[in-house]
């Protein structure tokens, strides 16, 4: 088991040496598109609509980077991903990133050779049950069986948990969300386990959210952001300061609604000049026009709006913003300066 689990790493690390062997700008310039990997289909976070046009929290930051690059938001292809097939996507150069609700670990920073170029989203695992169970813990689920998503870091961490606690457990295993609720709303689990987000989004959809609840507990630290493949560091600094350009928009008060006001001159505050392209070559730096941040703040807005539009409180999913507030309200988002 070891030895092919060890394969496996050496497979997904040569794929992605030999694809970050030449540029990833340059071949998503040539494409005229990005390929973004994305979930299968978690609503708020990824997931198509009757029309097939993606949308959700983490569809946001593919097309930010879409806006950054060619200044359009469109000129992106989503590629649903497993919790199996997501690495060996990316690794093989079918995505350019992926942004999936993906924990941010040190095996898949150093094994299997990808950099996350940050958070967009502060988690934890946590667990669903029907009320009807009649459990108030996750310490009550004693021979309980949970489905599971394969290859996740869920799955590594309930193992964990239960053992932990002296209690034993069934694992229900699959392969997708959609999946894993199918079973779990057919009986064929006690209860699911999954990112704490993942199991408010899924909730959101039944027809009688109100006969499930989410147990207290939160079982582990699940920093979730957008990778991209090791040995590319001009295409993988693109990611990140396309994301902290949104996080930094929403701490400077640039929105969707002022941007093309803000960088239309020069304002009385610098970080905002430079971050908007009024001011200085940060653009240039990365291989981009001066005005790619103003685009991708533009096209989908700074990263409040885009946490308050797919799953914030006003939304079916209701998440708080918490841990994923910015620093100056007590949360953790906090970007180095533009400069």
């Amino acid at each position: 088991m070891k030895k092919s689990v060890l394969l496996g790493a050496m497979t997904v690390a040569g794929l992605a040496a030999g694809a970050a062997a030449a540029g990833t700008l340059d071949d998503v310039k040539a494409r005229g598109k990005l390929n973004c990997g994305v979930t299968t289909g978690l609503v708020g976070f990824a997931a198509p609509d009757a029309n097939g046009n993606w949308d959700g929290f983490d569809v946001g930051v593919c097309r930010a980077v879409a806006a950054a690059v060619f200044g359009d938001p469109t000129a992106v292809e989503f590629v649903p991903t497993t919790g199996k097939t997501r690495f060996t996507a990316l690794a093989s150069g079918e995505i350019d990133m992926l942004a999936r609700n993906t924990t941010w670990t040190f095996s898949r920073d150093t094994d299997l050779k990808f950099d996350f170029v940050g958070v967009n989203y502060y988690d934890g695992q946590g667990f669903m049950v029907p009320k009807a169970l009649g459990v108030s813990s996750a310490k009550e689920l004693n021979g309980a069986t949970v489905c599971i998503q394969t290859g996740t870091t869920t799955e590594l961490n309930l193992a964990d948990f239960f053992r932990s606690n002296n209690i034993t457990y069934t694992p229900v295993p699959i392969e997708t969300n959609a999946e894993a609720l199918q079973q779990y709303l057919a009986g064929a689990c006690d209860a699911y386990t999954t990112d704490a987000s993942g199991l408010a989004a899924s909730r959101a959809t039944f027809e009688a959210p109100g006969d499930h609840i989410v147990l207290p507990e939160i079982i582990s630290k699940e920093p979730l952001g957008p990778l991209v493949r090791h040995g590319d560091n001009d295409w993988g600094d693109i990611v990140r300061w396309t994301l902290n350009a949104l996080i930094a928009a929403e701490e400077l008060g640039i929105t969707s609604a002022n941007v093309a006001e803000l960088s239309a001159a020069p304002t009385s505050n610098p970080e905002i000049n430079r971050l908007l392209g009024t001011e200085g070559e940060l653009g240039k730096m990365v291989g981009l026009d001066n005005a790619w941040a103003k685009n991708a703040i533009a096209a989908v807005g700074n990263y409040g709006e885009v946490f308050e539009k797919n799953i914030g409180a006003n939304t079916a999913i209701g998440l708080a913003r918490g841990l994923n507030a910015q620093w100056t309200d007590g949360g953790l988002l906090y970007t180095p300066p533009f400069r």
